[in-house]
């Protein structure tokens, strides 16, 4: 009989790189039936992991009750008292995760962490003199975490939608389903990944031209107010932004028919439910493994001017001033990549 083991699985952030997370943490558990894993995280990210079996989700507070040194401490205290752990995996290897898994390595716990591929990276984004080539995706990047662990895993990279079926709270806010359903996110955390606004303005407006219904996904308080203007403005559209918990925004994702995405979480937010999605992309580029689990190239809208990629992140300044890389993509471009799913 095997041996049942327990793997603590270190990730913070961000909410997209988190995300990529979920399908190599399914397999890794599907393909060794002796495991149980303990995956550390930030509370608004529970949803993501909701149903896989013999996972134990950690939420961590980490701007209040574990924060600065002393708090990562008082974390390291109470996961040894959650259960004993066979090994380490660190899938983020920022400051907060470093100490964390030195610290289990000095209690004799075996420990691996991700290899980010920066000077690889750093090839990919100079300008002029890049190398422009795919580089390893981050989601394999993470399964080779559990390879040094001895335990490796097969990923699928296929698309699997969800069962789920919409509550009468979302069917309140979106209505029944009786005609395509596009979903859009227009925003990301850095300028270098944001389709212009009036040009996703109108790609929003060119879709009125067809029968369906757009929902409008976002965050902030800034997004909720762009989002509440376009949806007063065109009657095909529905925000659904600060009306949904994460865990209806993603019952409702897997009802459309494709997700409109910048390089951002709702890409990935998408990959979880199975549907596809048309993804724009500007200062970044999917040769920097980011591109969805599941995701087609076929299905990525971007320009190929000679900078980009200038930044892994989008969070560099643009070298030209100007996002060029962005504003020379056409709304119409971005509409019959749409129409596709249709």
């Amino acid at each position: 009989m095997t041996t049942p083991k327990h793997i603590l699985v270190l990730r913070f952030s961000s909410m997209g790189d988190v995300a990529m997370t979920v399908p190599v943490i399914k397999a890794l558990l599907d393909q060794n039936p002796e495991l149980t894993v303990t995956f550390v995280s930030r509370p608004g990210f529970t949803d993501f992991f909701s149903g896989i079996p013999r996972l134990n989700y950690f939420a961590v507070d980490l701007n209040t009750d574990y924060k600065g040194f002393k708090g990562i401490i008082k974390l390291y205290t109470h996961l040894k008292k959650n259960g004993v752990y066979h090994a380490v995996a660190d899938l983020h290897d920022n400051l907060r995760t470093k100490l964390l898994r030195n610290l289990f390595r000095l209690s004799g716990r075996p420990c691996a962490y991700i290899d980010k591929g920066r000077d690889e990276k750093k090839l990919l984004t100079r300008f002029p003199n890049k190398v422009l080539k795919p580089l390893k995706r981050t989601i394999d990047r993470y399964a080779d975490v559990f390879k040094k662990l001895s335990f490796p895993v097969n990923l699928s990279y296929q698309l699997v939608k969800e069962p789920g079926a919409l509550t009468p709270e979302i069917i309140a806010i979106t209505g029944e389903k009786n005609k395509p359903w596009i979903g859009i996110t227009p925003f990301a955390q850095y300028n270098g990944k944001i389709y212009p606004l009036e040009k996703m303005e109108e790609v929003i407006s060119l879709l009125g031209n067809y029968n369906l219904q757009v929902f409008l996904f976002g965050g902030t308080l800034m997004d909720e107010e762009i989002c509440k203007q376009w949806e007063a403005k065109y009657s095909h559209v529905t925000s659904t932004v600060r009306k949904l918990k994460m865990g209806q925004e993603l019952v409702l994702i897997n009802e459309l028919n494709v997700m409109l995405s910048m390089d951002s979480a709702g890409m990935h937010l998408a990959s979880l439910r199975g549907t596809p999605v048309v993804s724009v992309w500007g200062a970044t580029h999917h040769y920097a493994g980011f591109l969805g689990y599941g995701q087609s190239e076929d299905n990525i809208v971007a320009d190929s001017i000679e900078c980009r990629p200038c930044s892994v992140y989008g969070n560099k300044p643009c070298f030209r001033k100007d996002y060029a890389c962005l504003h020379n993509i056409n709304p119409e471009t971005v509409v019959s990549s749409l129409l596709k799913f249709i």
